[in-house]
């Protein structure tokens, strides 16, 4: 186990990314076609193929996924990522065509100081193929891929992964892309509100405080009063490789969602995209009811972990004025 998404066999991650675009592209594949689905409870998210992905729609599996900054811009990741696999001739074959199922979502990341002056078509396509190449079973996290320039509201944001096994042997395993408007740590730090859930010294090891102080109650949201919609969003993947229907793969993401509200204060707002997508690739059988609630609270954990991982390991972006890294003002724990 590497406390990663690809602790899940079948699994890789891969990324692309630019720095002088501050920007980047995240693909997730599978070796086999995975059933998904997917939870949205932020207020303005950005996805592409999410209708297919809903329990009364028809198919069920999918090759892929593509996360990426860009915004809107950002969802030709999708397509790049598409383009890589169907040259693999993975995908569902309809006749003579080769069709690979690739959803995906975007955050905002075009006001942290890179060059977003691309000329007539983004590059996101293109970074969603050379991630999809570059995907392996180990990946860096932080400022990396989709993370490369997320932000939160006082610290910088990025790229996380955890992984768990349940008592039955199941695993689960999360990735998130941290660019939340609200904050991932208690006040300015070090403590993150994660802390219940973190295994070893994964983000730190400072656990809580003694007592949380009435102001860091209160609410600080990226952008403050003038904060919009389309700035904001955590997106994240949680995948198992327990048996699971397409129904099932849905309450997996909406239990999942626990780990958003256990990670960042405040979560889900008008502001944010916040999206899970829940992905089994069906190796071990569960109960569907006992089984798949206990899977669906360690999956709450694991997104949790991988939210707080992502500011963790974050670094810099190197704009003036761009925001601080946890590491800046923390050591890591011994």
């Amino acid at each position: 186990m590497k406390n990663l998404l690809t602790d899940i066999a079948g699994v890789r991650v891969g990324h692309a990314d630019d720095a002088q675009l501050a920007s980047g592209v995240t693909a997730i594949l599978f070796d086999r076609p995975a059933v998904a689905s997917v939870d949205i409870r932020g207020g303005g998210p950005g996805t592409r193929e999410s209708a297919l992905l809903d329990p009364v729609n028809t198919v069920d599996a999918i090759h892929g996924l593509a996360l990426a900054g860009g915004s809107a811009f950002g969802l030709e990741a999708g397509g790049g990522v598409q383009a890589w696999l169907a040259e693999q001739g993975r995908g569902y074959q309809i006749g003579n065509a080769v069709i690979p199922i690739v959803p995906g979502a975007i955050l905002f990341d075009l006001l942290n100081g890179g060059d977003k002056n691309w000329g007539r078509f983004p590059p996101y396509r293109d970074l969603g193929y050379a991630a999809a190449a570059a995907a392996s079973d180990d990946f860096k996290l932080g400022s990396v891929g989709a993370g490369l320039g997320a932000t939160t509201v006082n610290y910088k944001g990025g790229l996380g992964s955890a992984s768990a096994v349940t008592p039955s042997g199941v695993r689960v395993a999360a990735l998130a892309a941290v660019n939340a408007v609200g904050s991932v740590t208690i006040s300015d730090g070090p403590h993150f509100w994660a802390a219940p859930f973190e295994v070893g010294n994964e983000f730190g090891g400072h656990g809580m405080p003694n007592k949380l102080k009435p102001e860091v109650l209160a609410m600080r949201i990226k952008g403050g009063p003038a904060a919009t919609s389309i700035e904001n969003t955590t997106l994240a993947v949680v995948v198992t490789d327990a048996i699971l229907t397409k129904a099932q793969a849905r309450r997996l993401a909406m239990m999942a969602q626990t780990g958003f509200a256990r990670a960042i204060y405040p979560v889900h707002a008008p502001l944010d995209g916040d999206i899970v997508f829940a992905a089994a690739t069906g190796e071990k059988p569960i109960d569907p009811l006992v089984g798949l609630t206990e899977l669906g609270m360690i999956a709450g954990n694991v997104i949790a972990r991988a939210i707080a991982r992502g500011v963790y390991e974050a670094t810099a972006l190197s704009f003036t004025g761009a925001l601080p890294a946890w590491r800046d003002r923390f050591q890591r724990a011994t």
